[in-house]
């Protein structure tokens, strides 16, 4: 049986904080995920979690 990929992104993310990384892959820091949140959206944009083991949490400002 294959195992199934699950992304979460945006409000679907359980973390309250997160390092964030924005989409040219800069480094923006550790903050609240709502915030990243904001950002990205006023970007048109989603936040994705790509790490959800690490400590904080990584994510990804992405289409």
């Amino acid at each position: 049986m294959r195992k199934r990929l699950r992304v979460k992104i945006n409000e679907y993310i359980s973390a309250r904080e997160a390092r964030i990384i924005d989409e040219d892959g800069h480094q923006l820091g550790v903050m609240s995920v709502a915030e990243a949140i904001d950002i990205a959206k006023a970007k048109s944009l989603d936040l994705v979690e790509i790490s959800p083991k690490a400590v904080p949490p990584v994510c990804k400002i992405m289409n």
